[in-house]
């Protein structure tokens, strides 16, 4: 039986992309100019999927308001998990909801129709409780490793050395025998994870298909991560809208309600969402995308950064490796200069990370501010104009010289 539905998991906050996740959960991040869930739903609607139960949870209005009924002609269905107790946790709170054989997908990765149509067609094919989809990364870093024997997943668990290259993609395709399986894991640090379920599969010696992927998986895993993500989305031309936007050449995109002044200047990749303003004499680019109704001002130079909808840049301004969430007001004459760095973040310090700055939600920063490399500013914040930032600045403080 082929799967023509799927439970997309969405209900995580992201508590390691704070401060960017304070107001909104981490599926609901740019990714280019559009949510990272909103890329995902693309991949299940072009890969067949005729139903979509999306599981929200950490400010679940947030997709909601976005998504609505349907996404591109499919139906979608919330389902609630009222507190955040895993990702096997919150499959099984769709377990009403879904009938015989379903695809399941981690909403915050980005995935192409690709990868969901290879999971699906193996599980069809192959007589196993589970399929999952393993893509080959130079490094596996902070992610799932998946161990192979032919197509049989023999663990899946973290790096086990430093040459292991495969990992989880997050794609799934199971049957309702899953939820017997979930409700049989054991919770560690109060969770259940869906992988420790598979895992305990594995070791019951229960068949999980591998499916072995060459499709495109991105995920962030801090906020500076966002940068790598735009990156390749912008390599792998992801970032048109299906239903709306126009393009300038193959790798400039522009929205059909941006304004771009002739003496702008877009270097690509970058793509310019809807009702954006660039005005006389800016450079946008390489690597830049504009969420809609961002501006950038005169002779302001923006490169390899994230600016999320409503941005402000103020004219002169210099923005290099920076990410920006909503409503940011940047002054005139403001700088911040691209990394590498070392970055101090959730009690951690990341060492050699390319981050100019990240501003979270409503950000206000006056004229002829400037930043050092690596710096975090929380949400609400207020920089007075002319000062110098460095560190991580908490939410809702006022910054003055």
């Amino acid at each position: 039986m082929t799967a023509s539905s799927a439970v997309v998991l969405a209900a995580g906050e992201g508590k390691r992309l704070r401060p960017l996740t304070r107001h909104r959960p981490k599926p609901m991040l740019p990714a280019a100019t559009r949510p990272i869930l909103e890329h995902v739903l693309d991949a299940l609607v072009e890969a067949g999927v005729r139903q979509i139960h999306l599981v929200v949870g950490y400010r679940g209005n947030c997709v909601r308001d976005h998504f609505g009924s349907e996404h591109r002609g499919v139906g979608i269905n919330y389902v609630e998990q009222d507190k955040q107790l895993g990702s096997g946790h919150a499959l099984f709170a769709a377990r009403d909801e879904v009938d015989d054989v379903f695809l399941v997908v981690e909403g915050d990765k980005i995935i192409d129709s690709k990868t969901v149509s290879a999971v699906r067609d193996a599980f069809a094919r192959a007589d196993s409780t589970a399929a999952v989809g393993v893509v080959e990364r130079d490094t596996i870093g902070e992610h799932d490793a998946v161990l192979l024997d032919g197509t049989r997943v023999r663990k899946i668990a973290e790096s086990p050395d430093n040459e292991h290259r495969l990992l989880n993609s997050g794609v799934y395709a199971v049957d309702e025998r899953i939820f017997e399986a979930i409700e049989a894991t054991p919770t560690v640090a109060g969770e259940v994870s869906l992988t420790d379920t598979l895992s305990r599969l594995t070791d019951a010696d229960v068949e999980i298909h591998g499916v072995r992927t060459d499709g495109l998986w991105v995920n962030a895993t801090h906020p500076w991560k966002l940068l790598d993500l735009n990156r390749e989305l912008l390599v792998r031309k992801q970032m048109s809208n299906p239903q709306s936007g126009a393009h300038r050449d193959e790798r400039v995109w522009v929205a059909d309600t941006a304004r771009v002044h002739d003496s702008a200047v877009l270097q690509p990749p970058v793509v310019v969402g809807s009702d954006c303003d660039v005005r006389p004499g800016a450079v946008v680019g390489p690597f830049v995308s504009l969420g809609q109704h961002t501006i950038v001002g005169s002779n302001a130079v923006v490169q390899h950064s994230v600016l999320d909808s409503d941005t402000r840049v103020g004219a002169n301004a210099t923005l290099v490796d920076c990410v920006t969430g909503q409503g940011v007001r940047l002054g005139a004459g403001c700088t911040i200069p691209g990394g590498p760095t070392a970055v101090q973040a959730n009690g951690s310090i990341y060492e050699d990370q390319q981050l100019g700055a990240l501003l979270a939600d409503r950000v206000h920063v006056g004229g002829n501010a400037s930043f050092e490399p690596g710096t975090l500013v929380g949400s609400g914040v207020r920089i007075n104009a002319g000062v110098s930032v460095s560190g991580t600045v908490e939410e809702r403080a006022t910054v003055v010289n």
